[in-house]
């Protein structure tokens, strides 16, 4: 199939479930995607895959849109290092500051503050959108594949052209994305947010997050 998108080159920060699972969904599209690890070599396997393995640094420099996929506690101290090289790029936030408190998973960020908006202030000069953040990550591969254009993300994001571009993404990885509003809405997708963890068709999350009609 052909794809949705007119990116050519794909960055995704990070190795852990997530980050690997998005990035082989983009490869499999057909997608170029170069991924960033704080130990590229212990990361051959991707390469096996077709991807290209760098520093974070490096991707972040290689890829006009670049999905963020590191743990909630190291991403402050990895965006100190990014901030430049992400300037003037789409950043596909799926980090979570999460913790867990009388049976829930939560959001460590002030009340109010939806991740998102948090990313878009620690990167004032790139352009955020959210994704990602809330499907299990064992989920995300097979979902994707197996069940393709069947399961809904959820996506948010200020900018009509990223959101755009984010929407045509997350189509080509086997999802069908539901635009829920921008960053400060994105809470939805937040650690406790209402879709958090789960997965629904589109017409179901469209019902939980209070969409009443297709976009």
């Amino acid at each position: 199939m052909p794809k949705s998108t007119t990116v050519g080159r794909l960055a995704v920060i990070g190795t852990g479930k997530i980050g690997q699972a998005a990035g082989k969904l983009w490869l499999h599209a057909g997608y170029e995607v170069v991924f960033g690890s704080r130990n590229p070599a212990g990361a051959a396997a991707l390469a096996e895959l077709g991807a290209t393995v760098a520093t974070p640094l490096e991707a972040a420099r290689a890829a006009d849109v670049v999905l963020l996929a590191v743990p909630g506690e190291t991403v402050e101290e990895l965006l100190s290092s990014l901030a430049d090289a992400l300037a003037g790029k789409i950043v596909i936030d799926a980090t979570n500051k999460i913790g867990f408190a009388d049976g829930r998973w939560v959001s460590t960020l002030e009340p109010g503050l939806t991740e998102g908006r948090w990313m878009a202030g620690q990167l004032p000069r790139s352009t955020v959108v959210r994704a990602f953040s809330h499907i299990p990550d064992e989920l995300l591969w097979p979902r994707g594949t197996e069940q393709a254009l069947y399961w809904a993300m959820a996506i948010a994001g200020d900018d009509r052209a990223a959101m755009a571009t984010l929407s045509g993404l997350i189509h080509d990885a086997g999802w069908v994305p539901v635009d829920i509003g921008g960053l400060d809405e994105s809470g939805h997708l937040d650690p406790g947010g209402s879709v958090f963890h789960l997965f629904y068709t589109e017409i179901e999350m469209r019902e939980v997050v209070g969409l009443t009609a297709a976009a």
